[in-house]
């Protein structure tokens, strides 16, 4: 088994993720071909100073130490600070991302879920909720930590809005209900030109006008009252979790497509029976971000 003295960004997040969902050091190092303590220490540095890349996660506690040794005089050491920090009911734990709302947009998602406040699972169960949304081939797993209180993570001041799509990404659209869901499409070229707004968007509603379905306007920058959007989460885990990464688009959209077609029902159930609680808990916040 090796040492491996040098583990690249993108491993350490694959380690850190496979203990997060629940695997034994012992099972994820005999994975990787990584020794034991390797592993464990990987899992112990992020644990206490929230460390993913080697970079990351000391900028913060290295500031308090520094301000600490200028104020008083004494040196303290980072693990110092974080068992301080833990001590005082701080954790160190991965910011919320959100989309960034300006009032108006908390205006109309307050507005929406009021209209459909009285809406019941059985209402909800008659909806296809589609979307589209990007991959890419590149991972971001340094996880930049933030250290905050137990059961504070859709505060205001917890919350990391970001508002921009990777490089070298695919998209694509879906859709999911209560007992089904649609195949995955690929966008091509991940563009949005004239001609292709007549082929995608007028076209197909002109169709479900025809038909007779009724399409449900929905609140812009509100991808959280969408249980699609669990379910990108989700297939992006599965993803993550496979033994090799996807090195090109082609191999990308395969994993993607062999992934979707894996998701079980009642994970797409279950996200589409939360609509009723979004709802609730976005007009308790005043149209801000639910956590969901």
């Amino acid at each position: 088994m090796s040492s491996r003295h040098h583990i690249d960004d993108f491993m350490r997040g694959r380690i850190i993720g496979k203990i997060e969902e629940g695997r034994k050091i012992t099972d994820v190092a005999r994975e990787f071909d990584i020794a034991h303590s390797v592993v464990s220490r990987l899992w112990k540095s992020f644990k206490t100073i929230g460390m993913c890349s080697r970079r990351h996660g000391e900028v913060v506690l290295e500031q308090v130490a520094n301000q600490f040794l200028a104020a008083s005089g004494k040196q303290i050491s980072r693990k110092t600070v974080a068992r301080r920090l833990r001590g005082g009911g701080l954790y160190a734990r991965r910011p919320v991302v959100c989309v960034p709302l300006t009032r108006q947009h908390r205006t109309a998602r307050l507005q929406w879920c009021r209209e459909h406040h009285n809406w019941t699972e059985q209402d909800w169960a008659r909806v296809l909720f589609s979307d589209e949304s990007r991959f890419s081939l590149s991972s971001d797993c340094r996880r930049q930590l933030i250290w905050r209180e137990s059961d504070t993570a859709y505060r205001p001041e917890n919350i990391q809005e970001k508002d921009r799509y990777p490089t070298c990404s695919i998209m694509v659209w879906a859709g999911i209900m209560i007992n089904g869901l649609t195949r995955l499409h690929v966008v091509a070229n991940g563009t949005m030109t004239g001609q292709r707004y007549i082929d995608e968007v007028l076209l197909p509603h002109d169709c479900l006008d025809s038909e007779g379905i009724q399409r449900l306007v929905w609140p812009s920058r509100s991808p959280d009252l969408n249980p699609i959007e669990n379910v990108w989460d989700a297939l992006g885990r599965q993803i993550a979790g496979r033994n090799y990464s996807p090195t090109n688009k082609n191999t990308l959209i395969r994993v993607l497509t062999e992934e979707w077609d894996k998701l079980p029902q009642q994970l797409l159930d279950n996200v589409v029976q939360s609509m009723v609680r979004r709802v609730e808990c976005c007009i308790t916040l005043h149209g801000g971000h639910i956590p969901y």
